[in-house]
């Protein structure tokens, strides 16, 4: 094999996987904004914040939270702040740091995400589905699945 049909196979993989990605998202996107007026991104950030405990590195600060939805920090304080407004995060001072501010999911946010959580879940799994029946997708599939499995079932 050429560097360059090496290289094109590469490129064909990314493709198929970005394609796996964004139709993933987009089923994911509808269902959550159809059922509870939640976008991906506000979701994912609910996830991560949900998942926020006390004692050290239990809180995240806003440009740990960026890396972990991936958007810029800029885009996560606005995403923040909408979500602030909504009443389903609140933001504090780090006792630590007073120039650090954390933020928590409230317990309205908490409902919220425990009753779009199924949602995801079925949005997912139907997405997932569909792109097994695809001949190009249906290995990354198998793959995400592994990854799941293993994850679930360490050796």
């Amino acid at each position: 094999m050429t560097a360059d049909a090496a290289l094109t196979g590469l490129a064909d993989g990314w493709y198929a996987l970005s394609l796996l990605y964004a139709r993933i998202e987009a089923q994911i996107e509808r269902a959550l904004q159809a059922s509870h007026d939640l976008s991906v991104r506000e979701y994912s950030l609910l996830v991560v914040l949900g998942r926020q405990h006390d004692g050290v590195g239990g809180h995240l600060r806003m440009n740990q939270v960026a890396d972990a939805v991936v958007l810029s920090q800029s885009a996560t304080t606005r995403l923040v702040s909408r979500l602030e407004d909504r009443g389903l995060l609140s933001r504090y001072l780090c006792p630590d740091d007073r120039r650090g501010i954390y933020t928590d999911v409230t317990p309205a946010g908490t409902k919220l995400l425990d009753a779009a959580r199924p949602t995801h879940d079925a949005a997912l799994a139907g997405a997932l589905g569909q792109a097994a029946a695809d001949p190009e997708l249906a290995p990354l599939v198998a793959a995400v699945e592994a990854l799941n499995a293993a994850a679930h079932h360490p050796a």
